[in-house]
């Protein structure tokens, strides 16, 4: 059973929502407050956090980061503020998804269900985390300097690129449709396109791969997206 922790002040939306999961058999439980709301974290153990940005007794964001802190399951914000700095500010401090209100309930069941998906496979590679570097024989991604090192020559790449391919390197082998890494970008503060993308893609190749027209790393599956294959990281 899918466990939904909803950290909301407004008590009739959060019985709607409660109401309407448990119907589905979600075990939901509801915090008015972000002080009750963290207490739950930690007894309720769940696996998906519902959380709103307007509370009595924290600033959104500030709560958002401190629940990232403690742990690491989805956290989708629900919120009457629509505005890109808002949604950027969240994303950088550790949402998963912003959802605008109002919102139907269907879009919000299946915006759990893809944020459960992708926790599920979301494990980083070994050898990969923040504050490090993940080589290769062909090239080094520094994730502190944020570029690119090939036979000692550093170089450098767009914050997008890095993005792009630091989200390679952490999931090797995965296919990411376009609107994924749309969406990765999204959350950064940029607005890109399916030609942006592929755009992204045709410069990365060509700073990594020995022959960028027939890419031993980055590989295009054709009618999803890209995935990176992992050769030979040392």
């Amino acid at each position: 059973m899918i466990k939904v922790l909803i950290i909301e002040d407004d008590i009739i939306i959060g019985q709607m929502i409660s109401m309407y999961f448990s119907e589905d058999h979600f075990e939901v439980k509801q915090s008015v407050n972000g002080h009750d709301g963290l207490r739950e974290i930690v007894q309720f153990q769940p696996d998906v956090i519902l959380l709103d940005l307007v509370l009595p007794d924290y600033e959104g964001i500030e709560l958002c980061g401190a629940i990232r802190r403690l742990s690491l399951v989805p956290i989708i914000v629900i919120s009457t503020k629509n505005n890109i700095k808002e949604k950027v500010e969240a994303f950088n401090i550790g949402a998963d998804d912003y959802l605008c209100k109002p919102f139907s309930m269907q879009e919000l069941k299946a915006r759990i269900k893809a944020s459960l998906r992708m926790a599920d496979i979301q494990v980083p590679a070994p050898g990969m985390s923040e504050g490090t570097e993940s080589q290769y024989h062909d090239f080094t991604l520094d994730v502190e300097r944020r570029l690119i090192v090939i036979k000692d020559q550093k170089i450098d790449i767009t914050n997008s690129e890095f993005e792009i391919m630091k989200r390679f390197i952490h999931y090797p082998g995965r296919v990411f449709r376009r609107d994924e890494l749309i969406d990765t970008l999204y959350r950064m503060g940029d607005i890109v396109n399916d030609r942006a993308i592929d755009v992204h893609i045709t410069n990365l190749r060509r700073r990594i791969e020995r022959n960028p027209k027939e890419p031993q790393y980055i590989k295009t599956v054709w009618g999803v997206g890209y995935k990176f294959v992992h050769l030979s990281a040392i």
